[in-house]
């Protein structure tokens, strides 16, 4: 598994992360190709190499050379969405930016429709996540671990006026996650880094891996006690047997007082919200009262929104949410023929060795309906027509 780690020695932001983009090897013109599919103009990315502490690396600034107008969260959510950027960029920009725009919410205490971005930030958000959304796309990495992010503290003055460090939108952003005392006065992590960074990346220590490419990210700070850039590291994981490894988070909650009917609705609410799993499982509480264990296995990234749809859609006050390693076998999707039509199912691999195959549920279930057939019997046609097709106890 190739997999991108974040050595947030010195922070991270918008612009650090996009030239650490460029300096791990992606193109900048292919990034800027990517922008151009969006209505805003008005403004060009310089790229230049720097240093830091004689440590070199890439900087890449965003500069406005018109009048910029202000943006809404909603003007901004809507023209991505109707955008002809790839789908998995366009997905990862649009939570990017939400995650950005709650917490400026949160913070001035007005909907999530009313957030506005002034006018040159708007544009730097702009580029800085969706040009580090595209980026990503093109680098190619199948997983993204990141350092606890480096808070600093003082006051710092914005659009806004004076504000603590770290800035109210940072802090509110890494709710739940890990951070560390920079013992700095200057912003080292700025709400469209934490946002890039809770948004792409899950939190952990560096993974054992073979390291294939390492870059910097210049910042545009000169301090005098650490350099100010970001540095990435770019790696195969070293996986035990052929197996794979990640890690998610767990939320659970003990329930009480609900209808199952309402359990259920909420399994498929967190289901279609982007959980990796939901499990039911019963209890006895206290007060002899019979109750429900609720357990969510989502990536870290997924994990504080489907803690708070939880929060918001049960009866639960409160949950549990730690992380966790998984061991898991590769998976990859295939279609067979079948005397019924194509059947979709999933390929499972310990390394390169083909373990077993699995029909998909919901083709065997169509299946089964167009053709007036027991859903068994498709299951096994299915199974006979793979393992013929892939090889499979030849």
């Amino acid at each position: 598994m190739n997999i991108l780690y974040l050595d947030t020695f010195s922070g991270i932001s918008g612009d650090m992360m996009l030239g650490l983009l460029v300096d791990l090897g992606v193109d900048l013109n292919l990034i800027e190709a990517g922008l151009a599919k969006l209505a805003v103009s008005g403004y060009k990315l310089e790229q230049r190499p720097e240093k830091r502490h004689s440590i070199g690396g890439t900087r890449v600034e965003v500069i406005c050379e018109d009048k910029q107008p202000a943006r809404s969260w909603s003007e901004i959510d809507a023209m991505l969405a109707k955008s002809s950027l790839a789908e998995p960029v366009r997905d990862r920009a649009r939570r990017i930016f939400r995650s950005l725009g709650e917490a400026e919410a949160k913070v001035h205490q007005v909907t999530l429709d009313e957030v506005h971005f002034h006018e040159v930030g708007a544009v730097d958000a702009i580029v800085d996540i969706v040009g580090s959304a595209i980026g990503l796309h093109l680098l190619g990495v199948e997983k993204t671990i990141c350092t606890p992010l480096p808070l600093s503290s003082g006051m710092i003055r914005g659009s806004h006026g004076a504000m603590p460090l770290p800035a109210p939108a940072t802090l509110q952003i890494l709710q739940g996650k890990p951070v560390r005392n920079a013992d700095c006065d200057r912003e080292l992590v700025t709400p469209t880094g934490a946002a890039i960074a809770v948004e792409i990346a899950c939190f952990g220590e560096m993974p054992e891996l073979t390291i294939e490419r390492i870059g910097y990210g210049v910042g545009g700070w000169k301090l005098e006690d650490r350099p100010n850039l970001l540095r990435g590291i770019i790696g195969t994981e070293d996986t035990a047997d052929g197996f794979e490894q990640d890690t998610v988070t767990v939320i659970e909650t003990h329930i009480d007082d609900s209808s199952p009917e309402w359990l259920g609705a909420l399994t498929e609410r967190l289901l279609s919200a982007g959980a990796l799993d939901v499990g039911l499982t019963s209890l006895q509480m206290k007060k002899n009262r019979p109750g429900t264990c609720l357990t969510v296995m989502a990536l870290p990234q997924q994990a504080n929104p489907l803690a708070q749809m939880i929060l918001r859609e049960s009866t639960a006050i409160g949950v549990r949410m730690h992380e966790t390693r998984r061991m898991k076998l590769r998976r990859e999707p295939a279609t067979v023929q079948t005397a019924f039509g194509e059947a979709a199912v999933k390929l499972i691999y310990e390394g390169g060795t083909l373990l077993r195959i699995t029909p998909e549920h919901a083709s065997c279930q169509e299946l089964a309906t167009a053709s007036n057939r027991p859903l068994p019997e498709i299951y096994r046609a299915i199974t006979t027509a793979a393992h013929r097709q892939f090889g499979l106890g030849d």
